[in-house]
């Protein structure tokens, strides 16, 4: 499975951005796409997730409201739309996939249970 992630840049607080993420390679286990973030010096959080099979998603309480996460399985794509961005998001954002269903996992939030990542898009809020 490959994950490449598109989208990132620098935007103002308040500003919106999409961002993408191409996956290829997927299997039939594979059936759980997240997004992640990461700032420096802190550990990697997971914002949303997004079951392949149902479209049920997952958010954490920070971006609620203001992320959606979607797919277009026709073209491979899971797409996450930030609006309403704050200097807190600045972060590098990665989107991964995991061997199982979102809810199979402990948390589809956690990071520890998706096992193929991309390289990540910078997302900077000023």
């Amino acid at each position: 499975v490959q994950l490449v992630e598109s989208g990132g840049g620098s935007v103002q607080a308040g500003g919106s951005l999409s961002l993408s993420c191409e996956v290829s390679g997927i299997t039939e286990g594979t059936n759980c796409i997240g997004w992640f973030r990461q700032a420096p010096g802190k550990e990697r959080e997971g914002v949303a997730a997004i079951m392949i099979l149902g479209a049920t998603t997952y958010y954490a309480d920070s971006v609620k409201g203001r992320f959606t996460i979607s797919q277009d399985n026709a073209k491979n794509m899971v797409y996450l739309q930030v609006n309403s961005v704050k200097p807190e998001d600045t972060a590098m954002y990665y989107c991964a996939a995991a061997p199982a269903r979102c809810d199979w996992l402990v948390s589809p939030l956690a990071p520890a249970g998706y096992i193929f990542w991309g390289q990540g898009t910078q997302v900077t809020v000023s």
